[in-house]
């Protein structure tokens, strides 16, 4: 599913109009990436989890020309499946 799909499924599912639909799921994603900016955790108990992993700076290689480069430091977002999804994904066979 991607977020166009996402905003159809809530369209269809609710009272909502397409346009207030793609509002919600903006509105959503963008305060994730808000809280994740400063620094903060993002958790859906039992679903999953965002949190920040710093990675320290590196010498790195560049693929193509084989030049060595200095890679900054830098942080990522880093997804961590919770139990109930777990479980709902790996459902045992009927």
């Amino acid at each position: 599913m991607n977020k166009l799909e996402l905003i159809e499924m809530l369209k269809n599912r609710s009272s909502l109009t397409l346009d207030e639909a793609t509002k919600v799921v903006n509105l959503f994603f963008s305060e994730i990436a808000l809280a994740l900016q400063k620094g903060e955790r993002v958790e859906l108990r039992g679903l999953w989890s965002f949190h920040l992993k710093k990675y320290k700076s590196y010498t790195g290689r560049n693929p193509k020309t084989g030049k060595i480069v200095q890679v900054a430091s830098k942080h990522l977002p880093f997804f961590k499946c919770g139990k109930e999804l777990k479980d709902r994904v790996n459902f045992p066979p009927n």
